[in-house]
């Protein structure tokens, strides 16, 4: 994925960029190791499924790390300092969903060099796993 530009003058409402990323064991395994969050619903595959679930569920902030990674890379990119992630979960993630993660630009305030972006999660099918508003400042 190569990073985009976007200055403060180039950024308007509507403005969409988004990318897909496929939840692996390996980048569960690696927040698990960041994160020190071992809890039994991410890592036990037989506490998952007692819990009703057809596997381990992918950590929650592993899926709204992905809105750092569309606003440092793709919307605004590389001008990009994130002010705020707000983020709401929808519905469990798996090992091996392909996530569509998608920015619009909803709102650009020049006084204090912020956009607001609505960013939105999908799995392979269509359904929405997570959604979140995103604030960052960026260069003029």
């Amino acid at each position: 994925m190569q990073v985009k530009s976007y200055t403060l003058a180039q950024m308007e409402p509507g403005l969409t960029e988004s990318f897909t990323v496929t939840v692996t064991e390996e980048k569960m395994a690696q927040f698990c190791a960041m994160s020190g969050d071992v809890s039994p619903i991410h890592i036990d595959p037989d506490y998952a499924a007692g819990r009703g679930y057809p596997g381990r569920v992918c950590y929650g902030m592993l899926v709204a790390s992905f809105f750092s990674t569309l606003a440092g890379v793709l919307l605004p990119g590389e001008h990009c300092l994130l002010h705020s992630v707000e983020s709401k979960f929808a519905k469990p993630v798996f090992i091996g969903d392909a996530l569509t993660v998608t920015g619009v630009v909803e709102e650009v305030n020049e006084v204090f060099s912020e956009v607001t972006i609505k960013g939105t999660i999908t799995n392979q099918n269509g359904k929405k796993v997570c959604r979140g508003v995103i604030k960052a400042g960026l260069a003029k």
